[in-house]
C-alpha cells in the first residue's frame, strides 16, 4: 500500500508539473492547440460526410434495381442462365416479407429477348417484377417519365426506358413483339403495349433494361411458378448484416438457394470506395502531419529553452527518464485539450448538418436528374467522430518522442551552463 501511495504522489505531483509547464508560454500553447482544435474539427466534419456520402451513395445505386439483399440459387449471379429457377418464388417472398416485416421484398424473373417494334429490333433484358412489391425495392417505378409503371400482375403491358424508346422508335400506346427461350427450351412469343417509359440517368440501363409484370413473364416463358431471385431492401444499410443468418434459415428447406448482400452483387461499388477512402486519407494524412509538425515544433521549443532549468534538476539526482515522462505528459494533456475541444466542436457541427443536411453547389440538378436527395447528412457515429481525432491524438504523441530523446544526451553541467 505504501509504494501504490508513493506511485500515486509522484503521478499526482508529475500531472501538476505538466499542466503548469504547458502554462507558461499561454500563446504558444494556444496556438499549438488551436492547430490541432481546428483540423480536429474538420476531421469530424469531413469523415462523417465522407461516410454519410458512401451510405448515400450504396443506397441510391443498390436501391435503383438490385436491392440490398437477393436470394437466388447458387451460381446464377455468374452465370443468370433461364434453367437456373427458385421455385414457388411468389410463396417464398410470402414467407419472407412475413418473416422481416421491416424489409421490402419483391420476387423477379429475368430473360434476354430480341424486342421489336414496327421499325427496328434489338436484343435487351426482359424482368418480370411484381408490381405491387417492385416500388419498394427499386427506383425505377418513381423514374417513369411517361405515361405509368405496372399496375396489374398478368397484363400484357411493358415499361422500358428512355434510350431503347429512341432506338425503336416507339411511344408510350404502341406495341412491340419479343422472342426469347422459355424455361422448358421452348420458344417464348408475346405481343405487349408500352404504358411507360422511365429515365435512370444511365444510358446502359436505359438502353438495355424493360420490365414485364411478373405473372405474365412467367406465362410466356413457362416458368409456372418459378422466377430467378428475390431482392430485398431495409430501411437502413446496417441491418444487412444482421438478417444474412435468419434469411438464410427460411430459404433452408432449398438447399440450392444462397443469400447474398450488396458486396457481393455489387463488387465493383465497395473497390470504388475504398479507392475514394485511400485517396481523401491522403489528404487527411498531410493535415495531420502538419499538426504533429506543430507539436513537435512547440515542445522542441519547451524542451531548449527549460536546457538550464533540466541541468540543475539532473544535478539533483533526477534521471532523465523522469523528466522524458514529464514531457510526454505534457504533451499528451495538450492532445487531450485538443482532442476534447476538438470532438466537441466537430460533433455540434456535424450534429447540425446531419439534421439540415449539406449540398454542394450545384447539386440540386444532378440529384433531380437521378432520382436522389440534392442533400448529404453526415454520418453521426462514435466511430466517425472519433476515428479523425483518434488518429492526430496518436500522432502527436509520437511527434514527441525526438524532444524526448534530447533529454537523455543532456550533460547536467554543460546544462546549467546554457544561457
Amino acid at each position: 500500500m505504501t509504494v501504490k501511495r508513493q506511485n500515486g504522489r509522484a503521478f499526482a505531483l508529475s500531472f501538476r508539473l505538466a499542466w503548469r509547464n504547458i502554462w507558461r508560454q499561454k500563446r504558444r500553447t494556444w496556438l499549438t492547440a488551436l492547430a490541432m482544435i481546428f483540423s480536429n474539427v474538420l476531421l469530424v466534419f469531413m469523415i462523417s460526410l465522407q461516410f454519410g456520402s458512401y451510405e448515400m451513395m450504396i443506397n441510391n445505386t443498390l436501391g435503383l434495381l438490385s436491392g440490398q439483399v437477393q436470394v437466388q440459387r447458387a451460381g446464377y449471379l455468374e452465370e443468370q442462365k433461364m434453367r437456373q429457377v427458385v421455385d414457388n418464388v411468389d410463396e417464398l417472398a410470402s414467407n419472407i416479407r412475413k418473416r422481416f416485416p421491416e424489409a421490402s421484398v419483391a420476387a423477379r424473373a429475368s430473360a434476354f429477348v430480341l424486342v421489336s417494334s414496327a421499325e427496328r429490333s434489338f436484343a435487351t433484358q426482359v424482368m418480370g417484377v411484381e408490381p405491387a412489391h417492385e416500388p419498394g425495392v427499386s427506383s425505377i417505378p418513381g423514374l417513369v417519365a411517361q405515361g405509368r409503371y405496372l399496375i396489374a400482375p398478368d397484363a400484357a403491358e411493358i415499361v422500358i426506358g428512355r434510350v431503347m424508346a429512341r432506338n425503336l422508335k416507339v411511344i408510350v400506346g404502341d406495341e412491340l413483339t419479343f422472342l426469347g427461350s422459355g424455361r422448358d427450351s421452348s420458344i417464348a412469343a408475346g405481343v405487349v403495349r408500352v404504358v411507360g417509359i422511365f429515365d435512370s440517368g444511365s444510358q446502359d440501363l436505359d438502353r438495355s433494361l424493360a420490365e414485364l409484370p411478373l405473372g405474365y413473364f412467367q406465362d410466356i416463358f413457362m416458368m409456372h411458378d418459378g422466377g430467378h431471385t428475390i431482392a430485398l431492401a431495409f430501411d437502413k444499410l446496417s441491418a444487412v448484416p444482421e438478417v444474412i443468418e435468419p434469411l438464410s434459415v427460411v430459404i433452408g428447406e432449398q438447399n440450392d438457394l444462397v443469400v447474398l448482400d450488396w458486396e457481393a452483387l455489387v463488387p465493383g461499388l465497395k473497390q470504388a470506395i475504398q479507392a475514394d477512402m485511400t485517396s481523401a486519407w491522403f489528404m487527411y494524412g498531410v493535415l495531420i502531419i502538419l499538426v504533429a509538425f506543430s507539436v513537435l515544433n512547440t515542445q522542441l521549443m519547451s524542451v531548449l529553452e527549460r536546457t538550464r532549468e533540466f541541468g540543475v534538476i539532473m544535478a539533483l539526482g533526477i534521471k532523465p527518464r523522469r523528466l522524458a515522462l514529464l514531457v510526454l505528459l505534457e504533451t499528451f494533456l495538450m492532445a487531450a485539450l485538443g482532442f476534447l475541444i476538438g470532438v466537441l466542436l466537430g460533433s455540434l457541427v456535424t450534429g447540425y448538418f446531419s439534421q439540415v443536411g449539406f449540398a454542394y453547389p450545384g447539386m440540386d440538378e444532378m440529384a433531380a436528374k437521378f432520382n436522389m436527395s440534392a442533400l448529404m447528412y453526415p454520418a453521426m457515429d462514435p466511430f466517425s467522430l472519433m476515428l479523425g481525432p483518434s488518429v492526430v491524438f496518436v500522432f502527436c504523441l509520437f511527434a514527441a518522442i525526438y524532444p524526448t530523446l534530447k533529454l537523455y544526451g543532456l550533460r547536467p553541467v554543460e546544462a546549467m551552463r546554457a544561457v
